[in-house]
């Protein structure tokens, strides 16, 4: 991977659509230790509304919208599938990521299955080449773990984590910052859709399974953006008995997209893989077309059912 880094001459660093922590995270601290190098390097994502919680990441104003046409090397961050990279890569793309899922459609893979967050793959690359952490690349490190370990509850946590964390606090990564920002930064249109789910959500199989129907009536009405469904969603799973946590959402352009939590032994990534998606074992997702809200639904809790 480093052999292709050195020979490039621009490096065009793919966030997926709709980037999360980990995503634009990863992304950040290679585009930092790029930047270090003295390359020429695009930091790119082909959605153009970025989540707002991830504006303390570095670089955040940095990030293009057009895919650069004289790219001769690309690098995707945890891009389990190649349609996230919501653009056709020509050129040699080095895919880096922790999905069991992956596709694995890069010129080069790097997948650590092993691993709770694509920036402790990335962690784990830098810690071998012995590559220096500053404190912007400890940052957005930091967020990606803190994000995809959902503030070190999720099970693939690790004493590995902690260690990780641990590394990344002493090459001072702005820890609280990142903390406020991912879980506990709220617009008045996500609070005001929080409620609308929170009325709306019921309850099945003798009180395991918990429902979330997101309607675009519903999105349009509280002005909320599409990620602003995923707090509830998390949060709903801390009711007793609850093994997994089911939104389906109505987008504007007239998909649907399917987002699946659980605890215990509950594969929901399996589930996901039904409709063409995936993710990981407790956290995993799809997105449908040609479909109605509530036929999904009934697809769906048919393999919930079988699951839990």
């Amino acid at each position: 991977m480093f052999k292709e880094i050195e020979g490039a001459k621009h490096i065009v660093l793919i966030a997926h659509v709709n980037p999360d922590a980990d995503s634009f995270g990863a992304a950040s601290a290679m585009y930092t230790h790029l930047m270090r190098l003295e390359k020429k390097v695009t930091l790119f994502c082909a959605t153009e509304q970025m989540n707002p919680r991830l504006a303390f990441l570095p670089w955040f104003d940095k990030m293009r919208h057009q895919f650069p046409k004289n790219a001769d090397l690309a690098m995707s961050f945890d891009c389990g599938a190649k349609v996230r990279l919501g653009v056709e890569v020509l050129c040699p793309l080095i895919n880096i990521d922790h999905h069991k899922s992956n596709e694995g459609y890069g010129t080069h893979n790097v997948i650590d299955t092993s691993a709770i967050s694509t920036t402790e793959v990335l962690f784990n690359l830098f810690q071998e080449k012995k590559i220096k952490i500053n404190p912007k690349m400890a940052t957005a490190l930091y967020a990606g773990l803190l994000d995809d370990s959902h503030g070190f509850l999720a099970p693939k946590t690790t004493t590995g984590s902690f260690e990780m964390a641990a590394t990344l606090c002493e090459a001072k990564a702005a820890i609280s910052e990142a903390a406020v920002s991912l879980f506990h930064s709220n617009s008045l249109a996500a609070l005001r859709l929080k409620g609308k789910m929170l009325e709306k959500m019921s309850l099945h199989c003798s009180a395991e399974v918990v429902v979330h129907l997101v309607t675009r009536e519903m999105m349009l009405e509280s002005g909320a953006r599409e990620v602003d469904c995923e707090a509830p969603l998390e949060e709903s799973m801390g009711m007793p008995h609850i093994k997994v946590a089911l939104m389906l959402r109505e987008n504007r352009d007239g998909k649907i997209k399917g987002s699946l939590r659980s605890v215990g032994e509950t594969d929901v990534e399996k589930i996901a893989q039904v409709f063409g998606g995936g993710g990981h074992h407790h956290a995993a997702g799809f997105e449908v077309e040609n479909i109605t809200l509530m036929t999904l639904y009934e697809k769906v809790m048919i393999l919930i059912q079988e699951e839990i």
